[in-house]
């Protein structure tokens, strides 16, 4: 087993560009929840086993360079899986004064809220991940009918650029533990 303490850089990296090139690639695959974690233990595509034990409160991106293997020409990088995310658009409630604009916004916020979705509010978008099947979100959303308000499905690797780190963690790490009952929380007070 290998102990990864450190990220040595990412592919997109422009010292690490020239220097990968011709290298051969062995990828560690995680998907968006594990990639947040600083703690954990993975086998790469090629069986080898590591050990992260990265510093609190990093995570790793996708393209990050775990190991690099000078002689041989071979390094190991962090692939990242991210999930689609939900974009919802604002702007055209938001650039109106009417009271009823500001109901719909409260309404998309309360519809959210009883989803317990996690969501990112940014400028005039909503980000939200995908904590359940696509279709079921677009039902909710088509269900309550909001007036002046769009969306749409974007990949997650479009999305994150554009994220704070504390913002992406809302999105990717950790939305699969958000309750989607209340029957277990009210069945334990009890």
């Amino acid at each position: 087993m290998i102990i990864v303490d450190n990220v040595l850089g990412n592919l997109r990296d422009d010292n690490w560009k020239s220097l990968l090139q011709g290298a051969t690639f062995d990828y560690l695959d995680l998907d968006q929840w594990q990639a947040q974690k600083n703690r954990f233990r993975a086998e790469t595509a090629q069986g080898i086993e590591l050990a992260l034990s990265l510093e609190r409160n990093s995570r790793l991106q996708d393209g990050d360079l775990l190991l690099w293997d000078e002689t041989n020409r071979k390094a190991t990088v962090a692939r990242i899986a991210l999930q689609d995310v939900l974009v919802i658009e604002l702007s055209k409630v938001i650039d109106q004064r009417e009271p009823a604009n500001w109901q719909t916004c409260f309404e998309l916020g309360h519809a959210l809220g009883n989803q317990h979705w996690p969501a990112v509010v940014k400028g005039t978008k909503v980000y939200v991940p995908l904590t359940v099947a696509k279709q079921v979100m677009a039902s909710v959303m088509k269900t309550h009918a909001f007036s002046g308000i769009t969306y749409e499905f974007v990949p997650g690797t479009e999305v994150i650029p554009y994220l704070a780190p504390h913002e992406a963690r809302r999105l990717f790490g950790g939305a699969n533990s958000t309750p989607h009952t209340h029957i277990l929380q009210y069945a334990n007070a009890q």
